[in-house]
């Protein structure tokens, strides 16, 4: 498999539909892991690194909001988006408040979807973080999300889970723009102005907890949003 391959996690519980889409995209050069719940999806989720998640609204076991969720408190870095025939003006909205960066209507075409897939991954950067055994190498620090813990050489700094899903989600991105919205649809689902206040708070904390390695910095970029800057040494 080349470095290259984008790796889709794919969450459709109707058998030729999700046989057929996982075909087509294998075809169009994606790596496509497809499980067939909500329940399979989250253990595929623990087991390997994806790019995207392509979900279903309609699952036998939860719905695709409600995984949306769950994908956010485990894999906050991880962009999705909904793929299903819930076509209702409410179910969309509900979807992009979700965090979702896409929300497309079944039946689709084939070939548009694998070009709004390769434009989304475009658009968020999809080469992937850089990630040691799960984990986010940030200068000479070392993200464990699992443990809500940051380590600089062998001191260990506890982090709430809010603090985590921020500070994974800029690792993500390194020395990239990570934008307001983008930060708080993804962590708080909505972005208001106290969520804003809120997010700045955060951002001052892991500043602090960063200040050890000079090569690490967290930059405001005015009215837009972060950059997680590491400068190579």
């Amino acid at each position: 498999m080349s470095n290259n391959t984008h790796t889709l996690l794919l969450v459709e519980d109707d058998k030729t539909v999700g046989y057929l889409l996982s075909e087509y995209l294998k075809m169009n050069g994606f790596s496509v892991t497809w499980s067939p719940t909500a329940a399979d999806a989250l253990k595929k989720l623990q087991e390997g690194h994806f790019h995207l998640a392509i979900l279903d609204v309609m699952l036998p076991d939860s719905d695709g909001f409600a995984l949306a969720e769950k994908i956010k408190e485990q894999r906050p870095e991880l962009s999705f988006l909904f793929l299903t025939a819930r076509s209702l003006k409410v179910d969309v909205l509900k979807g992009f408040a979700a965090g979702a960066v896409d929300y497309l209507k079944k039946p689709i075409d084939e070939e548009e979807l694998v070009v709004r897939i390769k434009t989304l991954l475009a658009r968020i950067g999809a080469e992937g973080p850089k990630k040691i055994n799960n984990d986010y190498a940030i200068g000479q620090y070392v993200l464990l999300p699992r443990k809500q813990e940051l380590v600089f050489q062998e001191q260990s700094q506890s982090l709430t889970k809010r603090e985590t899903a921020i500070l994974a989600l800029l690792a993500a991105h390194p020395n990239e723009l990570c934008s307001y919205q983008q930060i708080l649809t993804s962590i708080w689902g909505k972005n208001d102005y106290f969520n804003k206040k809120s997010l700045n708070v955060f951002i001052s904390k892991l500043r602090k907890y960063l200040e050890e390695d000079p090569a690490v910095s967290i930059e405001n970029v005015h009215n837009s949003g972060f950059i997680l800057k590491v400068e190579n040494g």
